[in-house]
């Protein structure tokens, strides 16, 4: 049994999220941290995504397929159901384009009439914007502080739940997610700042 536990702390898993950005700029970046849980990096990857374009799946099926890391992964997972604004991920595309499970996770519950408002009142496509983000079911998953919303793909909702609490070592989010804030704060900014 210990065995077991040792072998599931140590899987790879990657973080994603985008580098901060102002609204009227044209692209950022998805940053992607790869962590041997629960804390130990092994790489960091980048990849240019369109502020509110359509691109942020493409942009992480690209980043995970031509990673040497790819075969090493056992999780994707995005902070949010969107990078770069309203760039809204297809998690079952990246899924199965990659082979490997993938997750979004955020500390509010979504609150889909306010996002359909922002949708509708920004996007002649937000219907489709708002299908995809609805796609998957959200589910709450408690933590030692306060509960995350998550939906995922490819992972049984139990091996999902495992490996997050593997994933964290403090707070609500994984350590690589975490990271990934971080490391694309201080990228366009020169210095981190704030919380995923």
């Amino acid at each position: 049994m210990e065995g077991r536990k040792t072998q599931k702390s140590q899987v790879r898993i990657l973080g994603i999220d985008d580098a901060s950005f102002t609204f009227g700029e044209d692209k950022t970046k998805a940053v992607g941290v790869v962590v041997r849980c629960p804390g130990y990096v092994e790489g960091v990857m980048m990849s240019d995504i369109t502020i509110d374009g359509l691109d942020s799946t493409d942009a992480v099926i690209r980043m995970v397929n031509r990673s040497r890391y790819k075969r090493q992964l056992k999780l994707i997972v995005i902070d949010g159901a969107a990078l770069g604004g309203f760039n809204v991920v297809d998690i079952k595309r990246i899924h199965s384009d990659t082979g490997i499970a993938v997750a979004t996770i955020t500390r509010y519950k979504p609150d889909f009439s306010e996002i359909e408002k922002a949708l509708r009142s920004h996007f002649d496509d937000w219907e489709y914007r708002l299908k995809l983000m609805k796609a998957s079911e959200i589910h709450e998953f408690d933590t030692e502080n306060k509960p995350v919303y998550v939906s995922f793909a490819g992972i049984e909702y139990d091996d999902l739940k495992e490996l997050l609490a593997n994933a964290t070592l403090r707070g609500a989010l994984p350590e690589a997610i975490r990271l990934a804030h971080l490391i694309g704060a201080a990228f366009v900014k020169g210095e981190s700042h704030g919380r995923a």
